[in-house]
């Protein structure tokens, strides 16, 4: 077997149990399993993890940093805040639909935490990393666009990541793609009214100074001397 430092492995190994709970459920996974999905000794495996409780924090992390990175790559500013908050909302609408398995795990990884003395903890860390992750998107975005936010980003990150929650287990569920076009269109709307963005105004076009005062506008064709 090939020698790797130890954070990739754990890498490799956390990448093979989100295969496998997605594939055969969490509770069904072991670490013999995982173990065996990754291509490594179970030795290894104990080698990079103290404990299951250590593995299923490194998969919710990894997981919730799969979802987030797609977004914060199409999170760049564009024409309209809209665009911009439109386009963070397509990628991750898209994940979703790319690897629905994966989305179930999160839900599934919640329940089993919640349910399974000493891993209730898991369950709240799962749901403080979905809002440090939109309080983080939301930073980027209003650094780069310079926005003013009508509540403060504690709020907006925690009803952001409760709002795509409720959508994501309401299109595994039902699995009405079709829907969620308008859905998102409602959604970028209202979360654009939670926000103040000072578009630059359009320059004006310059306007020709006025006469100094005390002087008259010379009149072509007239004869303004004295009389002889």
């Amino acid at each position: 077997m090939a020698r790797m430092p130890s954070a990739e492995r754990r890498r490799q190994l956390t990448e093979a149990a989100i295969r496998a709970m997605a594939r055969d459920g969490v509770a069904a996974t072991t670490t013999r399993s995982i173990a065996t999905e990754a291509g490594v000794s179970l030795s290894v495996f104990h080698y990079c993890f103290d404990s299951k409780q250590e593995l299923v924090e490194s998969v919710i992390t990894t997981i919730t940093d799969h979802s987030v990175t797609v977004v914060r790559q199409a999170l760049r500013p564009r024409a309209t805040l809209e665009e911009t908050v439109r386009a963070g909302f397509q990628a991750y609408w898209d994940h979703v639909r790319a690897h629905p398995d994966e989305h179930m795990l999160t839900y599934e990884l919640t329940q089993y935490a919640l349910r399974r003395p000493g891993f209730e903890h898991l369950a709240r860390r799962q749901y403080e990393l979905y809002g440090e992750a939109y309080a983080e998107l939301i930073e980027q975005l209003s650094r780069s666009m310079d926005l003013r936010l009508r509540v403060p980003v504690s709020v907006l990150a925690r009803y952001l990541a409760a709002m795509t929650d409720g959508l994501t287990l309401n299109y595994l569920v039902l699995g009405d793609a079709a829907a969620w076009t308008d859905i998102l269109d409602t959604v970028t709307a209202h979360i654009a009214g939670l926000v103040q963005y000072d578009v630059p105004p359009a320059p004006r076009p310059a306007v020709p100074p006025a006469p100094a005062t005390g002087t008259r506008p010379a009149t072509a064709g007239r004869d303004d001397s004295p009389p002889a």
